[in-house]
C-alpha cells in the first residue's frame, strides 16, 4: 500500500511540477527500496515484480526488451523527467534504471516463497547522456548464491558508449506471511 502512495506521490509531482527535480527521483528511488524491503516479504514476490515493473514504466518508460538465461535488457527514453538543471540524464534516474533491472533479476532468480531485498547498490557515471537519447540497461549476474546476489548493470547512450556502471547486491529472504 506504501509502495501505491509513493507511486501516485511522485506522479502527482510530475505532472503539477512538469519534470523530474531531485525530490522526484529521490521519491521513485525511495519508492523501490521501501517496495524491496517491505512490500516483497510480506505481499509476495509477483506482486512485488509487478509493482517494480508498473513503477518503472508508468513514472520512468522504462521498458524491460529481453531478457534471457544470464541477462536482462531494458531501454528507457531520456525526457524531461529524467534531466537534471543541466539537461542532461540525472545520477539518481541512472541508479533507479539500474537497481529497476537488478532488482527484477534477482526477484526471478529467486525460489518460491522467496524475495530479494537490496542491500547495496553503487553507480560510476561515465559519461553524459543528453536529453532525447535513449538509455539501454543490460544486467548480468557476478553471483547468484543461496543468500546473496551480486549484479553488474551497464547503461549505454544511444551511440553504445557506456555511460554508467553500476553493481546492485541484494539478500535473498523468506517472504513473511
Amino acid at each position: 500500500m506504501v509502495c501505491v502512495v509513493l507511486a501516485l506521490a511522485a506522479t502527482f509531482l510530475s505532472e503539477h511540477f512538469g519534470g523530474p527535480q531531485l525530490l522526484y527521483a529521490l521519491l521513485i528511488g525511495l519508492s523501490l527500496h521501501f517496495l524491496s524491503l517491505q512490500e516483497s516479504t510480506r505481499i509476495g514476490i509477483n506482486f512485488c515484480a509487478k509493482t517494480v515493473l508498473r513503477v518503472g514504466v508508468a513514472l520512468l518508460g522504462i521498458r524491460i526488451t529481453e531478457v534471457g538465461d544470464d541477462y536482462i535488457r531494458a531501454e528507457m527514453p531520456v525526457d524531461e523527467r529524467h534531466v537534471q538543471p543541466f539537461g542532461i540524464l540525472h545520477g539518481g534516474v541512472s541508479v533507479v534504471l539500474a537497481e529497476t533491472v537488478g532488482s527484477l533479476a534477482s526477484v526471478l532468480c529467486c525460489d518460491e516463497g522467496y524475495g530479494a531485498v537490496g542491500l547495496e547498490i553503487n553507480a560510476n557515471h561515465l559519461l553524459p547522456v543528453p536529453k532525447g537519447d535513449v538509455v539501454t540497461a543490460e544486467c548480468r549476474p557476478v553471483r547468484v548464491g543461496r543468500n546473496i546476489h551480486v549484479w553488474n548493470i551497464e547503461l549505454r547512450r544511444g551511440d553504445g558508449k557506456l555511460t554508467c556502471v553500476s553493481r546492485l547486491t541484494t539478500s535473498i529472504v523468506a517472504n513473511r506471511t
